[in-house]
């Protein structure tokens, strides 16, 4: 194989990458904690785009155990978030083995 093919088969890779990139900034993932008591939304971008919480968690002498539901439901939507990404990115990638985190 010469370089030239070797370089246009990378720029359509990288095309192909950033293409999946930007469409997995608009998809959602909802993350809970609480037996469902609390959720987090968020978008590919990692950005919380609304937080529900079941009006049986707020109790004002309990407000620790609400905030730490809080963090539970925003780290299990950013986990999902990122089995999405590694996913889609091999899927596009063709399962090249990139190292984890690359995207």
């Amino acid at each position: 194989m010469n370089i030239q093919a070797m370089l246009k088969q990378a720029q359509a890779l990288q095309a192909k990458v950033a293409k999946v990139q930007e469409e997995l900034k608009a998809r959602e993932m909802i993350g809970t904690s609480g037996g469902g008591k609390v959720k987090v939304t968020m978008t590919g971008a990692h950005e919380v785009t609304a937080i529900s919480i079941d009006a049986e968690v707020v109790n004002p002498e309990e407000v620790d155990l609400l905030e730490d539901l809080i963090v539970a439901a925003m780290n299990d939507a950013r986990g999902k978030i990122n089995k999405m990404i590694e996913e889609e990115m091999g899927r596009a990638t063709g399962g090249m083995g990139l190292p984890p985190g690359l995207f």
